[in-house]
């Protein structure tokens, strides 16, 4: 299968392989096949959960109680930790990683999502492996509600995601929760997600972590309409992820409802434009016939007011829209730097968000 960007969500069940604490033999394992995904030429994000479990862990295991801030207590102790053991681990195989705390408001925000995943694709250039986590310490409702499910799928709709591999403690989908009805039957494929396989996932939980079945079809509902396909699958499966990303059935595989392509065309159809950026011929010409990035040199006149990550609309030397797409400088910084070339920007600016004004992906042809 041709999975080039792959997140990779870690439960907490997985992750302690059914003690109170981390189970590092079963870290190692899960590192090692990060580690050889990437090897393999393939992009790596991994979502993981477990900051509250180290915390304990540090502590001695206090006893848990349903009091947000000492689990929030918990997650601020255990976070480095959890992100030492990740350090120590990857570092075995020469792979750099690097923290990266969200939440939802981080998400929801324009300007902190184009942040956010600016930062994600800058580290995945580098071949840095990015460990995201919901941040506990700010954010209650991960530790409510298990939204590192939901997490994963923002992330790999942030980050243009090919898959996402949600790993528990159960195989995948049932008919009914296995653990009470023994005979229940496996789901290996789901083509639509609707109200029958809302109500099962209802009936099915996850024996540890802060999240069931539900939250995983909620957040694979997600992430097939952004274009990703995504599987979950039980943790203690033998190199997992490898036969995943080499196409075995294995798990429950909920297949993309729309392409990436659709999905980035309708969200960027759907906002509303800010502005309109007018561009030259020969700008027009690359945008429309060769499918390239719109650069600042060919931008001859910007109208409206809009901040950095605003819908825009381009249009030609006659006035009239060719294309719509999202903008990586505000209408004031564009001002600046149209007619430029792009290795002019950071000098005239005194910083840069890169070489385009509308990137290809964020751009759409009309």
């Amino acid at each position: 299968m041709n999975y080039r960007r792959i997140v990779v969500k870690l439960g907490t069940g997985v992750l302690t392989d059914g003690t109170d604490g981390l189970s590092r033999p079963r870290m190692v394992d899960l590192v090692r096949q990060v580690a050889m995904l990437q090897a393999a030429g393939r992009e790596v994000l991994v979502v993981s959960s477990g900051a509250v479990t180290a915390g304990r862990e540090t502590l001695g295991f206090p006893r848990m109680g349903r009091d947000i801030p000492f689990k929030q207590v918990l997650a601020a102790v255990g976070q480095s930790r959890l992100m030492h053991l990740y350090a120590q681990l990857f570092d075995l195989y020469d792979i750099t990683v690097a923290q990266a705390l969200l939440t939802r408001a981080d998400l929801a925000d324009r300007q902190r999502y184009l942040n956010a995943r600016n930062t994600l694709l800058a580290l995945l250039a580098r071949r840095v492996i990015p460990i995201v986590n919901e941040n506990d310490v700010v954010g209650v409702e991960e530790i409510k509600i298990g939204d590192n499910d939901t997490l994963s799928a923002l992330v790999a709709n942030l980050v243009d995601a090919d898959l996402l591999v949600m790993l528990t403690d159960i195989a995948g989908l049932y008919t009914a929760d296995p653990h009470r009805v023994p005979e229940a039957q496996f789901i290996p494929v789901v083509n639509s997600i609707d109200d029958r396989i809302r109500q099962l996932a209802g009936t099915t939980s996850t024996r540890r972590g802060t999240g069931g079945m539900i939250t995983k079809i909620q957040a694979a509902e997600l992430a097939t309409h952004g274009g990703a396909t995504v599987v979950i699958a039980a943790g203690d499966v033998p190199d997992v992820l490898l036969r995943l990303v080499k196409g075995e059935s294995i798990g429950t595989r909920f297949t993309p409802a729309v392409s990436q392509l659709e999905s980035r065309k309708r969200w960027i159809l759907a906002e509303e434009a800010r502005g309109r950026v007018h561009v030259d011929h020969g700008a027009a010409q690359a945008l429309v016939a060769q499918g390239k990035s719109l650069l600042p040199v060919g931008v001859t006149r910007v109208e409206g007011s809009f901040e950095r990550g605003a819908t825009v609309r381009i249009c030609d030397p006659d006035g009239q829209e060719i294309a719509r797409g999202i903008s990586n400088y505000s209408a004031e910084d564009l001002a600046v730097i149209q007619g430029r070339r792009s290795a002019e920007i950071a000098g005239v600016l005194g910083y840069e968000y890169g070489a385009e004004v509308v990137h290809r992906n964020n751009l759409v042809v009309v």
